[in-house]
């Protein structure tokens, strides 16, 4: 396989796996919620991980003078196609999983506070673009939700 097509291929279930979150968070069925937010967050990341792992596994030595010890050599591991496709499938991975944890999460907060129904969903409906599209930052934004939260209530 090569590394545009492995490119295409993850980009594409990263999207089908976002919509699936999506569409779990606000399914009002809850077994397709549920099988939704499975799709999207347990079986296209394991999906992705196992892309990752054949694409490492066909590019190992592409490129050699890259290492991980220095941006420069992070940089020359890069300019091997397959290890950059590689790097975006990891990334696609991992931000995908953080956005089904930090639906686990909410949900876990919301079931504690007692909180029923939707209240809520709209800091998830802008978590989880910002965590697809910018990882970190959704996931520094959904903590900052988080405490704003908790600190809300104590002082109710």
């Amino acid at each position: 396989m090569s590394a545009n097509l492995a490119f295409e291929l993850g980009s594409s279930a990263a999207v089908l796996g976002w919509l699936s979150l999506i569409l779990g968070t606000i399914a009002s069925i809850k077994p397709i919620g549920q099988w939704a937010l499975c799709l999207g967050g347990r079986i296209i990341p394991l999906l992705l991980a196992l892309l990752y792992l054949y694409l490492v596994i066909a590019f190992w030595g592409s490129a050699p003078n890259g290492n991980f010890s220095s941006l420069e050599g992070v940089n020359q591991l890069f300019t091997s196609p397959g290890n950059l496709a590689a790097g975006w499938i990891h990334f696609l991975a991992f931000d995908l999983f953080i956005g089904r944890w930090i639906i686990d999460d909410s949900i876990q907060e919301r079931k504690q506070q007692g909180k029923q129904g939707r209240k809520g969903l709209w800091q998830l409906i802008l978590c989880l673009p910002l965590t697809f599209m910018y990882g970190p930052t959704g996931l520094l934004l959904y903590y900052l939700f988080k405490y704003l939260s908790r600190s809300r209530k104590q002082r109710n």
